[in-house]
Parts: C-alpha cells; structure tokens; sequence
C-alpha cells in the first residue's frame, strides 16, 4: 500500500473489521482463514534521532518518537488488512500489536491476529 493511500480508520480508508476480542457482538465468524502480520521495520534517521536525543535527555514527550512509532502501527495495520484481504477475509479477530529492537537504530512493529469470513450482520 502506497504510503499517500488513506489508512485504516480515516477518512477514505479501510473500515475493514477488527477486534481484539475473539468475536465480533453483532456477527458470527464462519471460518478461521489462520494468523495474518504486518511487519514494519523504521529508523528514526541520523538527524532526527540527535534532535529527538537531545528531547529526551530535556524530559517529556518525544514527539518525533511518538509520531515514528504511530506511523509504523499505522504501516503495519494497513499490511495485515491487505494480507488478510489476500485471503479472502472478512474481518481480523484476536488483533495485537508487537514490537522489538533490531540492532541499535531500528524499530520492529508487527500488527497481527487471526482473518476470519463473517455471517452477514444482524
């Protein structure tokens, strides 16, 4: 997915059915298609990185990590709904996100869950 797309949730997006329960209240699931991912590997950047150091050494919110960090969630979501697309799916249940260091300056975020068909809403 191209990065000037709309996302997930925003106008324009993909309203496409996720929970981080095991069901959905108002919709049965029919079948489990199996475990769907997005992966996002980020660096902050030489430049940014010093700025947003120098934050952090001041106290408070480190906006340039926060809005790093809101733009990979926001990158790794959009993937796991198009993998899940690829299956045929519905709807993803059991949603999460995770997260990991790779190396010193990079940044891991994985949205996963399981894709699921959906009865027809009641």
């Amino acid at each position: 997915m191209s990065d000037s797309q709309p996302r997930y949730g925003e106008p324009g997006g993909s309203q496409f059915p996720i929970t981080t329960a095991l069901a959905f209240p108002d919709r049965q699931i029919e079948k489990s298609l199996g475990m769907v991912f997005g992966v996002v590997v980020r660096s902050m950047g030489m430049a940014k990185g010093i700025t947003a150091g120098f934050k952090a050494l001041a106290g408070g919110e480190v906006k340039q990590y926060t809005r790093l960090v809101e733009d990979s969630r926001r990158h790794a979501l959009d993937r796991m709904i198009e993998n899940a697309q690829l299956l045929g799916a519905q709807g993803v249940v059991s949603f999460r996100f995770d997260s990991s260091e790779v190396g010193q300056s990079l940044t891991e975020i994985v949205a996963y869950g399981t894709a699921v068909t959906l009865s027809n809403p009641s």
